[in-house]
């Protein structure tokens, strides 16, 4: 990394820092390799520590950095395709590798998911909830929650695996056991509530992308996944028909 003396600019002087040092990232360091300290950065460009944090700041915003605890600032890995597309008809667990079952519990939905599900909201009737992550460069930058009516599975039994990660590929073995007759998503930004942001190491209330998806089949709502992804480390895509996608 250059040792250059940052000159008059007519954009914020931490603006410019950020520009410099997300070039050095592209050229001098690699995938998860640590920063020098804030102290012998902030010497090296001759800036004010409180202005190389805010650089590192919109760095870590834009997902090119990433602050680990005990670990320090180190390069974050590029970013993974994640295609949502409603053109791709595949029920959760078929073919994915990067998602891993957690556990699995039957508990009452939330009212905005039961309303999903076509379920009365004050009947509180259980379902299925899968507890999925997504790992990438050994990182989870994702979480799911998947939930499943016991009517969509009704051959499921307890004896199959009473709770935990083996009872949650059972779910998912017995959903793609239908016939996936279609499926939409929506995709909003949100806040990460407390038990998704210890699984992404992020803060509670830290920005997220929430994307909802709705699966039917037999002209019914069949399951519903909200899945909860760091912002940031996604971005928005679309495909060439219109088709929404997120790329993470």
């Amino acid at each position: 990394m250059g040792t250059t003396q940052l000159e008059s600019v007519p954009e914020p002087k931490y603006w410019h820092l950020k520009t410099v040092i997300g070039e050095a990232l592209d050229t001098d360091f690699s995938v998860g390799e640590i920063l020098p300290n804030e102290r012998e950065l902030a010497a090296r460009f001759g800036v004010a520590r409180a202005t190389l944090r805010q650089a590192l700041e919109q760095l870590e915003l834009e997902g090119r950095l990433q602050r680990r605890r005990g670990v320090g600032t180190t390069v974050a890995p590029p970013r993974m395709g994640v295609d949502v597309s409603t053109a791709q008809h595949q029920w959760p667990g078929a073919g994915e590798e990067a998602w891993q079952p957690v556990d699995c519990t039957l508990a009452a939905p939330p009212i905005a998911v039961a309303r999903l599900l076509d379920l009365d909201p004050g009947a509180d009737e259980p379902v299925h909830t899968v507890r999925r992550l997504r790992v990438t460069h050994g990182q989870a930058v994702a979480a799911e929650q998947l939930y499943v009516p016991t009517g969509s599975v009704p051959d499921l039994t307890a004896i199959d695996a009473p709770s935990g990660a083996a009872r949650a590929r059972c779910v998912l073995r017995e959903l793609q056991r239908l016939t996936l007759e279609g499926q939409d998503r929506a995709v909003e930004l949100g806040s990460a509530r407390a038990d998704d942001a210890k699984e992404l190491d992020r803060l509670p209330g830290a920005p997220v992308l929430v994307v909802t998806t709705r699966y039917l089949s037999d002209g019914r709502t069949a399951a519903v996944s909200v899945a909860t992804y760091r912002a940031d480390t996604c971005r928005l895509t679309f495909g060439d028909a219109g088709d929404f996608g997120i790329a993470s």
